[in-house]
């Protein structure tokens, strides 16, 4: 093959697109449709929940037109970090929509459904007592108490289990958690082209059109590579894309622009070049994969129930309030300890001032002055072991910010408006990102990640 060419319909799989891109990119006969469904973005609740943090009806839509169109091509769909987080419980969420889909529309077609989660038990017999694991810094090393309290723990795969999943046959891969790049790099790689280039371009393409100018993760982008580069091009004319916006994102996310680690090895992009091709394509050539010299590594991911959340919202436009408000919040923040000393313990309590800390800077006469904001909006939160005990945090610290009395205070009443009643909201369950680090695991080694091939018959599934 002289090119390899791949459709990123979406940023995140349900953040949408115009049908037009799409019809666009199917004319231009792809050789696979890929799309990244997950990420860490949205914070550890939904991993440790194990619920999506994308919407079902939303999904479901972008996988009918992906779905009917790779089977009526012929050509592979690939799914990565499924459900949003990609834990068993995302991954069968994202296999149900496919299969409502395929009943509906009576599609045959094979299909690989690859898991990413792993035991507890595998982390701990890799560090032991001392876990000695890889750290990811910032991230603290998880302990072996953050381990064995994770509710869901999760691998990163790379390209390998999606090329077997190719080799076996399979034409639509829904896959776990995922190295974002391998979803559009696998099967590239698998026709024999260069990884480094591939892994470059599915760097790109994850995000889709946030590469162009205007920036949307809710429109298209087409990939093609070749022997030597790749070229990306948009699918809307109302986007471009330009060598300030791919090189802009070759950027993103990144501590490192010239060294992107990933499974298996370090994305060189040192001798990057970014060439304008065309009014709205760029092409990219020097991009070198480096693979691991030594012991190679899997990132996990995994997290741990912490307690409930209750909030409240509130407002002031007291500039007299306003002006002592950091004072006033740790006085509240008192009053609440003391009053529940040796009744509730092990809380979190914080009030979050939307306005206070903006403040807006401009020079007079050569100085420069703060503007004092008209208005403050507060968000009480309280963080407890259970859901009655966050509740009793949060009213009291509403109670106590509500009357507190300041020096100065003209007002008999109260101190702030709510635009809610009730004033107080349950916010649930809350997470925390308990395992976050490297794990020592051979690249080539697919115990880890182990496709399981479906028959999908007029719509029927059988395994």
């Amino acid at each position: 093959m002289k090119e390899f060419r791949v459709l990123s319909p979406t940023a995140i799989l349900g953040y949408g697109f115009p049908a037009a891109s799409f019809e666009e990119g199917m004319r231009r006969k792809p050789h696979a449709i890929a799309v990244d469904a997950g990420s860490t973005d949205p914070g550890p609740y939904y991993l440790g929940s194990g619920k999506s943090f994308t919407d079902r009806g939303a999904v479901k839509r972008d996988l009918e037109f992906m779905l009917v169109a790779a089977i009526e091509a012929g050509i592979p769909l690939i799914i990565g970090s499924a459900g949003g987080a990609g834990a068993d419980s995302h991954l069968e969420w994202n296999v149900d929509i496919v299969k409502e889909i395929a009943q509906e529309k009576g599609l045959s077609f094979t299909a690989a459904v690859i898991s990413s989660q792993i035991d507890a038990s595998l982390p701990l017999a890799a560090g032991g007592e001392t876990l000695s694991l890889q750290q990811m810094y910032p991230a603290p090393m998880p302990t072996k108490e953050d381990i064995e309290n994770s509710t869901n723990i999760v691998a990163q795969m790379g390209e390998k289990p999606f090329i077997d999943a190719l080799d076996m046959g399979a034409q639509v891969i829904i896959a776990g958690r995922t190295y974002d790049p391998s979803v559009f790099a696998a099967p590239a790689i698998r026709a024999g082209f260069d990884r480094g280039l591939a892994l470059h371009m599915g760097k790109i393409l994850e995000c889709a059109a946030i590469a162009s100018t205007p920036g949307s993760g809710s429109d298209c982008m087409f990939g093609t590579l070749r022997e030597d580069h790749f070229e990306l091009d948009t699918l809307n004319p109302a986007r471009k894309c330009t060598t300030t916006s791919v090189s802009a994102h070759t950027l993103y996310e990144k501590s490192d622009p010239t060294k992107l680690p990933g499974p298996g090895g370090i994305l060189d992009l040192r001798d990057c070049t970014f060439e304008q091709a065309s009014e709205s394509s760029v092409i990219v050539r020097g991009s070198r994969f480096a693979p691991d010299e030594g012991q190679s590594f899997v990132k996990l991911e995994g997290a741990k129930l912490v307690g409930y959340r209750t909030v409240s919202f509130a407002a002031t436009c007291d500039p007299i309030m306003i002006g002592k408000m950091d004072s006033i919040v740790t006085s509240v923040k008192e009053k609440v300890a003391s009053n529940f000393e040796g009744k509730i313990s092990g809380y979190f309590l914080d009030f979050k001032l939307y306005g206070a800390n903006g403040a807006s800077f401009y020079t007079t006469n050569g100085e420069q002055s703060v503007a004092t904001p008209a208005e403050v909006a507060i968000i009480i939160e309280a963080v407890a072991k259970t859901t009655a005990d966050a509740d009793t945090i949060c009213s009291f610290a509403r109670s106590t910010l509500l009357h507190f009395g300041y020096e100065g205070r003209k007002s008999t009443a109260g101190n702030l408006a709510f635009p809610f009643s009730p004033s107080d909201f349950s916010g649930g369950a809350v997470y925390a990102f308990s395992v976050y680090c490297l794990m020592p695991h051979d690249d080539d080694n697919t115990e880890l990640f182990q496709p399981k091939i479906v028959h999908v018959k007029d719509g029927g599934w059988s395994v």
